[in-house]
């Protein structure tokens, strides 16, 4: 069984992610959005299985306003949920009970 590493969920979503987007987001943007899905989570205290678009959604949106907002950037949906589907396909490498 192996343990969410964050640096090489990093270096896997660097790898994922599309040339063009490999240029907009810094190594460091990354750990930021990985800290914020957590900080998402936290505050929210659910996952709705039954509604998992809605909750991307959600998710999406709040990591665009705590970046704008912390002075990180401006992100789109798209490019965020892109980011998103690369951190999924990197947890799915671990053996992690749900």
């Amino acid at each position: 069984m192996f343990e969410y590493d964050d640096e090489a969920a990093v270096k896997f979503i660097q790898n994922y992610l599309p040339q063009e987007l490999k240029e907009k987001f810094a190594d460091d943007d990354i750990y930021y959005v990985l800290d914020v899905i957590c900080e998402f989570y936290e505050k929210n205290d659910w996952l709705d299985e039954d509604d998992e678009e809605k909750e991307e959604k959600e998710l999406i949106q709040f990591i665009i306003q705590q970046a704008k907002k912390d002075e990180i950037g401006e992100f789109t949906d798209d490019e965020i949920r892109l980011l998103l589907t690369a951190e999924s396909a990197y947890s799915d490498t671990l053996d992690i009970p749900e």
